[in-house]
């Protein structure tokens, strides 16, 4: 940019004998510094005018010629971005989060109704979920190649590996795999209601974004996430881990769990919503209205905040409430600050599409700390507080093989 404008200076040569100013303008577009007025040298008429007036014009552009060098090697910089960086970001391993913390929250709610912990239903259930996810990433980078959305993004998985049907066919066996899975432990859990709602979440998911439906682009997604990792798999979970096959009981759907689950699917949706903040431009270029699309990013980032004061406004209520245990409530609040920040860098970025690029980062952080001040808090209620009831499931293990009819006859304080 700056290939004739600095060469002379940089190299420190002090006398310029002709100043090229005519591809000094051609060859740097920024050279803003020069106007017609420099240009025109005919005014003087004695070469030694004019030359002093060109050692002056060659000082004038080496100050700026130096600026146009360091702007060029920045904007080279953030182009030139490594492949492992850019790995990193088509993997997308802090996103994983929304597979762990649903998970993670339903077996803290399941725990405090009951006092077990089911490692192993724990674990296949993380694995499936992962895979799951990684099925809607892929297949969502698919998609949005295939609409043209993901033309001028390096991250996409199919730009890096430069094969839509191979990435297509990973995330189908990545979803085969996945739902294997959860047919598994509900065989096991005897539970047909949890895996028709693990179905219903990943029919939001499907719908989200696979053609012929592609709700994402009409702007629904974020009622589709919220459903989905919410109400749906957060609820499922819970019924996974409670329910066995081996015990003749039906297991009723709590208020904390419900409550539980909706605090999960607004920390969740508010990850996608802030993940559109850099891709307004391209989404509206390929008719993808997604909600920043149609409100704009000021107004988008007063959501962001509107959002946040709304989940612990949530969080305050349902524990009034008594929905869920205080010591959640407690942990939870903790987590202000981490909410704080993801509001005052929304805030502050949302007109940049290179910083703003981090706040679903951000969202992530909060996501996760309170899922796990929120599960803390519903174990915290079992073990230490001991405020809450015990639940019949915990009694019919221990007079097995009583006759099941014998569980509506135990003492009050059961």
């Amino acid at each position: 940019m700056a290939g004739i404008c600095g060469v002379v200076p940089i190299l420190g040569v002090g006398q310029v004998s002709s100043f090229p100013i005519f591809a000094v303008r051609r060859s740097c577009p920024n050279a803003s510094h020069l106007s017609l007025k420099d240009v025109d040298e005919s005014r003087y008429s004695s070469e030694i005018v004019k030359q002093v007036y060109r050692e002056k014009i060659s000082q004038r552009c080496c100050r700026v010629s130096v600026k146009c060098y360091l702007n060029k090697s920045r904007d080279q910089e953030r182009k030139d971005v490594s492949q492992a960086t850019l790995i990193w970001r088509a993997i997308k391993l802090p996103i994983y989060s929304v597979a762990a913390v649903p998970l993670t929250v339903a077996s803290a709610a399941a725990y405090l109704q009951t006092g077990k912990f089911l490692v192993r239903r724990y674990l296949v259930l993380l694995i499936s979920s992962i895979f799951i996810i990684t099925w809607l990433n892929l297949s969502n980078d698919v998609y949005d190649f295939d609409t043209g959305a993901d033309k001028n993004k390096k991250e996409s998985v199919v730009n890096i590996v430069g094969s839509r049907t191979g990435t297509l066919v990973a995330a189908n066996l990545l979803l085969a795999f996945g739902f294997a899975g959860l047919i598994w432990v509900a065989s096991v859990a005897g539970n047909v209601r949890s895996l028709l709602l693990l179905l219903c979440a990943v029919i939001c998911g499907y719908v989200y974004q696979c053609p012929p439906f592609r709700l994402s682009y009409q702007g629904l997604g974020e009622p589709l996430c919220f459903a989905a990792f919410g109400p749906f798999a957060t609820t499922a979970f819970y019924l996974m881990q409670i329910t066995s096959r081996n015990l003749s009981y039906s297991c009723s759907i709590t208020g904390t769990i419900l409550s539980a689950s909706i605090l999960v699917g607004c920390t969740t949706t508010l990850i996608l919503f802030c993940s559109h903040f850099h891709q307004v431009e391209g989404d509206r270029a390929v008719g993808k209205f997604s909600p920043l699309v149609q409100i704009g990013k000021k107004a988008g980032s007063e959501i962001v905040k509107i959002a946040i004061v709304a989940l612990y406004f949530a969080l305050f209520v349902l524990s009034i409430g008594k929905a869920l245990p205080l010591t959640s409530t407690v942990l939870c609040a903790l987590t202000v600050p981490m909410g704080n920040m993801v509001v005052n860098y929304v805030e502050k970025n949302y007109h940049d599409n290179e910083k703003i690029f981090m706040a679903k980062y951000y969202c992530v952080r909060l996501h996760a700390l309170f899922g796990i001040a929120l599960a803390a808090g519903l174990v915290a209620a079992r073990r230490f507080v001991r405020t809450y009831p015990k639940h019949y499931a915990i009694r019919v293990v221990e007079i097995l093989p009583m006759d099941i009819n014998q569980i509506y006859k135990l003492p009050a304080d059961v």
